[in-house]
């Protein structure tokens, strides 16, 4: 009983929270955890119950669960490897390109050291370390799940068709070319200008994004240019040709918009995984704007889902720093405590 009364709280504190504001961190971390202890109670009360064959289902399916972990460890190693090697053979060899070949290629040597350790070594210390290696990738393991079910869950943010500003966040050129990844962010921007006009009033694009070192123009210039060719009238496209980063779009989107209309409506596009960083540098910003997405390849996913994976670790990097930091402590004291007996 006391599992379900667990369970409901997190569930309802996500709901109550979500419904105040998509654009919290909080909201996946608080789902994930009425997941799991709903999980538990439904288990439990399966277990307790007097139908001997449930509980021996539910018992049966925790065990093949705990036998498959180790092949879907290996699965994952392997699949990381292969979509890396896929991401250099299409984007270049590029480091950014290389995160998932790096990420599945220390989840592999991780595996063949444990196996060496437990077969051979035994050694005492590197028990202790990946004792303590365990916490830390549980640690981060839970906030992956939060926050791949926050990306998830805004992906269905659908706002309505009265905006008077549509933010477009830059992404990088080739030269004074609008890549495709750029591209997709755009066209998302003119079917919803499209559809809007349609039904209410035209709003203005605000194509946002500063030169780049490789960039022969601004992202904004380049950006206006493609938007131009597509039909929009250029009395209804503004450039923000400042910012160097998701933040600075926020920011500097934000004073235009408040010199041209103090109180408007605004969204912003990006990619669908670039879109819940974005909406947490929108908050930030002050901006009450959500986010609509365009699709992204299915092969570019799981290297830019890291990405922003990480990034976000980084947004909160004194929270995990506390956290892995006391986990090193008492690896550290552990074996000091060996060492001293």
């Amino acid at each position: 009983m006391l599992l379900t009364y667990i369970a409901a709280f997190f569930i309802l504190l996500f709901v109550v929270l979500y419904i105040i504001d998509k654009r919290r961190i909080s909201n996946g971390i608080f789902l994930t955890l009425g997941i799991f202890f709903t999980i538990l109670a439904v288990a439990y009360g399966l277990i307790a119950t007097r139908n001997s064959i449930l509980a021996l289902i539910v018992i049966g399916v925790f065990f093949l669960i705990v036998l498959l972990i180790p092949f879907l460890i290996v699965g994952l190693g392997v699949g990381l490897v292969l979509n890396g090697r896929l991401m250099v053979k299409r984007e270049g060899r590029r480091i950014p390109n290389l995160l998932t070949l790096f990420v599945g290629l220390a989840i592999l040597g991780l595996i063949i050291l444990f196996i060496f350790q437990v077969t051979i070594l035994n050694n005492i210390f590197l028990s202790i370390f990946f004792t303590g290696l365990l916490f830390i990738i549980g640690h981060f393991a839970f906030h992956l799940i939060s926050f791949l079910l926050s990306s998830y869950l805004y992906q269905y943010n659908r706002p309505r068709l009265k905006q008077d500003f549509v933010i477009v966040l830059g992404s990088g050129l080739i030269g004074d070319k609008v890549p495709p990844l750029l591209a997709s962010r755009l066209d998302r921007a003119i079917r919803f200008y499209y559809k809007q006009t349609a039904k209410n009033f035209a709003p203005q694009i605000i194509v946002s994004g500063g030169q780049g070192p490789n960039e022969w123009v601004s992202e904004a210039s380049a950006m206006k240019d493609y938007l131009v060719e597509k039909g929009i009238p250029e009395e209804h496209i503004l450039m923000e040709d400042l910012s160097v980063n998701t933040l600075q779009n926020m920011m500097f989107s934000k004073t235009i918009m408040a010199d041209l209309k103090p109180k408007s409506r605004s969204i912003f596009v990006t990619n669908n995984f670039h879109l819940f960083r974005a909406s947490l540098y929108a908050r930030k910003a002050g901006l009450k704007s959500q986010g609509i997405s365009s699709k992204t390849a299915l092969y570019y996913l799981p290297n830019a889902l890291l990405r922003e994976f990480i990034a976000i670790i980084v947004m909160y990097k004194w929270w995990h720093i506390i956290i892995v930091s006391g986990i090193g402590l008492a690896v550290i004291g552990s074996i000091a405590l060996t060492l001293y007996m």
